[in-house]
């Protein structure tokens, strides 16, 4: 008969409180990951506490899908300090090195420019139109951790979204499928 009429015989052979349990459990993973994620906001002070390399101008120190770590705390940016930061008008936050910090005296905040490790020039023209230095609510978070190339799942399905949809799909027929 082969796996797809085995498939077929099998869907058909579910029963109603299988398919309930399955699906309360579909719902406690995803239930149990969006928990983790808050925590890890709450834990890290960063509203993304996981980001992926997406280019190359931070080579050689990250390359293209590492994953990195965030934490934000109080203290202020200094240079030489990497950054995730997202600029009005982008959707994609950036991953750069701060290279130049301005501290203002009266009410300690500082100003900061960013630039890519393999990038020639600063970031300004990144920065939205006439801005010339990122404030604290830009920055997203500080680097403090990375995972080298683990990234690049996140980078195929992004890039071709049959694979994800693929992905997708098959895990649902898993979860459709499994006797237990």
């Amino acid at each position: 008969m082969g796996f797809i009429g085995e498939t077929v015989d099998s869907i058909k052979a579910i029963k109603i409180r299988q398919l309930l349990t399955q699906a309360i459990t579909l719902g406690m993973i995803i239930t149990s990951a969006l928990i983790i994620w808050k925590a890890l906001i709450c834990v890290t002070g960063s509203e993304s506490p996981v980001v992926v390399v997406l280019s190359e101008s931070m080579e050689p120190g990250f390359q293209r899908g590492d994953i990195l770590f965030l934490r934000m705390t109080k203290e202020p940016i200094r240079a030489g300090e990497i950054v995730v930061f997202s600029v009005d008008g982008r959707k994609i936050p950036i991953v750069h090195r701060a290279i130049k910090v301005h501290e203002r005296g009266d009410t300690k905040e500082v100003d900061v420019l960013t630039k890519g490790d393999n990038n020639k020039i600063d970031d300004i023209v990144l920065y939205a139109e006439g801005q010339l230095w990122l404030h604290r609510h830009h920055i997203m978070g500080r680097a403090v951790g990375f995972l080298p190339y683990v990234g690049w799942v996140t980078i195929i399905m992004t890039e071709k979204p049959i694979i994800k949809y693929i992905l997708i799909g098959a895990l649902g027929l898993l979860v459709i499928t499994s006797k237990d």
